[in-house]
């Protein structure tokens, strides 16, 4: 009887374990990886990365696991069950793809992707196969996220017309990229976007050019919005609306102060101002979110969520918080992941959700480099001018 309950249990064990791949292993890749790991049951195999120092470090921490410089060969691989994608953003969409093509689950960051027409084939693609997609998008599985929502769905604030968001520091004043150390390999980074020479700032600080991402209010607009929708219980946005400043960081070339306004049809607004021409803040205080109802006013942010009544805005009504903070929110997302890649339940943040928040703030830049309100018709899937 003890046997066949130790070999019952091994059985259970050896179903519940997961063999990861790791596409992307820069600091957010290593981080995120470093969450999978504290899954017992997880077992890093493969870590594909261009550029060797990232390889070799996300390699140290994954003792035993086989290196890959072609993601591709990497989704060839018997020896992974899901993958981790954590590359800059104008990989993501070739790169779920490919994996869910090779029948693999899959994890990526945010934002999904860089264009509508992108985010459209991607949840198409998720619909057609079996495969388990999350969104890095870790509020959707964030204790304190979870308990503001249980609040607005309770009915304490009233009905909310308005929700007001920022997000503020500075990334003007930093120094330049230095020259980089080790091998990299520029033509497979550069993969699918418009080819430039060599240049350890477009490497180092991808995110702040238009050819490997939207710029600052998409990387932190995604995270902001989709907390908004969470929240709001919102569904695709009706019309977006934004004005941006011009850069003012040495040879990027996407706006650091930008204010977009989302208009929904559950009837309220969603303003995100982002200005990373501000003055440092702490992690804890950089980022804040005001829901405006009419008995009372939510504020929410990575740590805190309090309330304040109606005519008594100084005092406060109640207040909610994590049990450890905002570094848990990825723990927990990773959490939910494993979970749903082990029972086929669908995660926290799948792959219509990051379309809906990328969705936004590639609205938002739409209507900067036109200059006007574009709407979103779902019908047909697509963005029209106003």
């Amino acid at each position: 009887m003890y046997r066949r309950t130790f070999l019952m249990s091994a059985a259970a064990l050896a179903a519940d374990r997961v063999r990861l791949g790791v596409i992307g292993a820069g600091g957010r890749g290593t981080f995120v990886m470093s969450e999978f790991q504290k899954d017992a049951a997880v077992d890093v195999t493969a870590i594909c990365d261009v550029y060797e120092p990232n390889l070799e470090r996300a390699l140290s921490k994954a003792r035993g696991a086989q290196a890959y410089r072609d993601y591709r060969k990497l989704l060839d691989t018997k020896s992974t069950d899901a993958v981790l994608i954590a590359t800059p953003e104008h990989w993501h969409h070739r790169m779920v793809l490919d994996a869910l093509a090779a029948g693999k689950d899959v994890y990526v960051e945010k934002p999904l992707c860089q264009t509508p027409e992108q985010g459209v084939e991607l949840v198409a693609a998720e619909a057609k196969s079996k495969q388990i997609v999350q969104v890095g998008m870790q509020r959707r599985s964030y204790d304190l996220y979870l308990q503001a929502r249980e609040v607005i769905a309770a009915g304490t604030l009233g009905t909310v017309r308005m929700v007001r968001g920022w997000w503020l520091n500075n990334h003007v004043d930093a120094a330049p990229a230095g020259k980089l150390e080790g091998k990299l390999d520029w033509e497979q980074w550069q993969g699918p976007a418009e080819k430039h020479e060599f240049d350890p700032g477009r490497f180092r600080n991808w995110r702040f050019y238009s050819e490997y991402a939207g710029g600052i209010v998409a990387d932190q607009g995604a995270h902001v919005y989709d907390g908004i929708h969470m929240l709001m219980n919102a569904s695709y946005p009706l019309a977006v609306t934004a004005a941006g400043g011009r850069p003012h960081r040495a040879g990027v070339n996407t706006a650091e102060s930008v204010v977009v306004t989302a208009e929904y049809p559950e009837d309220f607004l969603g303003v995100f101002s982002i200005n990373y021409a501000a003055m440092r803040y702490q992690s804890r205080n950089d980022q804040l979110n005001q829901l405006d109802g009419n008995k009372a006013r939510m504020d929410v942010g990575r740590e805190i969520c309090r309330v304040y009544a109606a005519g008594k805005e100084d005092e406060l009504l109640l207040e909610r918080k994590s049990a450890r903070g905002f570094g848990f929110a990825t723990e927990l997302h990773v959490r939910n992941f494993l979970e749903c890649v082990r029972t086929r339940r669908k995660p926290t943040a799948p792959m219509w959700l990051g379309f809906q928040a990328a969705l936004v703030v590639q609205m938002a830049n739409l209507s900067i480099k036109h200059g006007r309100r574009i709407r979103w018709n779902d019908a047909a899937k697509k963005v029209e001018m106003s």
